[in-house]
């Protein structure tokens, strides 16, 4: 169990590393918004399929709440061992933002003031958790060796395609809190955003159950 749990801390922080710090790398460079979200965008696809390639055969490679609850409702998860991923998803992405601001010479935690929340976007968290999950699920059905690229391309996309840039993930939702930059999310609209996630979460749920795993 102690290298699932090594594994998670480590792959969550790297994600955020590389969501947060390739966000501020985009807006050092440049003032287009449009360049700096294909930046941010590019960084983050080609982060997540090389860290559920690394990751993925120790701890399955979650880096997500939202997956190891699916898994867990799913049966492939035990729910003490749900709980132990989520926490160490947790940590993991606040050190990631943490190591994120310091590298770039900045607070080391700045509370963000970046508001998101509109109806629109509450609804965009819901489409984006389902595809990513479903994703997931369905790929890993079929071959579980192309899981990696599929979600990576698929977070790739949604950042482009859904108006909340596809956050899709509680434990990222709450580290980017801490980082007052393009990346960042106001703490108000935290709670929003996760409760969206999670009715996303539950679609999915339901639909697996009732029409692809039969």
């Amino acid at each position: 169990m102690k290298i699932k749990l090594i594994s998670e801390t480590i792959g969550t922080l790297f994600l955020l590393l590389i969501v947060v710090g390739s966000g501020i790398m985009g807006e050092n460079l440049t003032e287009n918004k449009g360049v700096v979200l294909l930046a941010n965008s590019i960084a983050t696809a080609f982060g997540l399929i090389v860290l559920i390639w690394t990751f993925g055969p120790y701890s399955g490679a979650h880096f997500n709440p939202v997956v190891s609850i699916v898994m867990m409702l799913l049966g492939k998860l035990t729910k003490q061992d749900m709980l132990f991923y989520v926490i160490c998803q947790l940590i993991g992405g606040v050190l990631g933002v943490i190591f994120a601001n310091m590298i770039f010479d900045l607070d080391i935690i700045s509370i963000s003031e970046n508001k998101r929340l509109t109806s629109g976007i509450f609804i965009s968290e819901i489409i984006a958790t389902f595809g990513l999950l479903i994703t997931i699920l369905l790929v890993g059905k079929q071959k579980t060796e192309m899981v990696a690229p599929a979600v990576g391309l698929y977070i790739g996309a949604a950042y482009w395609f859904t108006s909340s840039t596809s956050f899709s993930n509680p434990a990222v939702t709450i580290a980017r809190t801490l980082s007052n930059t393009f990346t960042g999310i106001i703490p108000s609209d935290v709670i929003p955003f996760i409760f969206a996630q999670f009715i996303g979460t539950l679609i999915v749920y339901f639909l697996y159950k009732h029409v692809y795993e039969l």
